[in-house]
């Protein structure tokens, strides 16, 4: 069994969770506004009244080029709140939202009562990278409504975290950690 890292204070991780939820909840409104989810003009009458024809298929993503893909808001939001993801996974030391807690807020707070495990957090903000990069891709991809639903997955984890304390995230590094999936080092035998 490998050893256990030192502690972090749990009310770090509930502190990025809050502005991240902030920040993925605009980035669901600005998602739901965009090209996304709008369609382009697919009625087209030739003669007022006569010949109406619905094409199939226009979804505004669709139609869209790569580039006006990549400058639609809600895409540009969702890349910022993955780049913090990946930030958090590759050196959570230095992440905005930690050293923003432990700078600002942890010296106006009472001393932790315990100490959580850094991995689970860690995991957890994985996940959120995951889930954000495959709306990323779907959506440089055309597929229609993958930015918004990927934004809105990600805010219900980081929601249930900053509100509840319910790290869904956690929860699924636990689960594999039983099954020996993660955690654990196998030993050389």
């Amino acid at each position: 069994m490998s050893e256990r890292p030192a502690g972090i204070d749990p009310r770090g991780p509930r502190f990025a969770a809050s502005i991240t939820a902030v920040l993925l909840a605009i980035t669901v409104l600005v998602s739901l506004t965009g090209m996304s989810t709008s369609r382009t003009f697919g009625w087209f009458a030739y003669q007022p009244l006569a010949s109406e024809m619905f094409l199939p298929d226009t979804w505004a993503v669709r139609a869209a080029s790569l580039g006006e893909r990549a400058l639609d808001p809600g895409f540009l939001l969702l890349l910022v709140v993955a780049l913090l993801f990946a930030w958090s996974v590759v050196a959570p030391r230095t992440a905005p939202w930690g050293v923003l807690f432990r700078r600002l807020i942890r010296p106006r707070l009472r001393p932790p009562t315990d100490l959580e495990d850094p991995r689970p957090p860690r995991f957890a903000q994985g996940v959120g990278l995951f889930v954000s990069a495959a709306g990323l891709v779907l959506h440089l991809a055309g597929v229609p409504w993958a930015l918004p639903i990927a934004a809105a997955m990600a805010f219900v984890a980081a929601f249930l975290n900053a509100v509840f304390g319910v790290c869904l995230g956690c929860m699924l590094y636990l689960a594999l950690q039983r099954t020996g999936l993660v955690g654990r080092r196998r030993s050389a035998a």
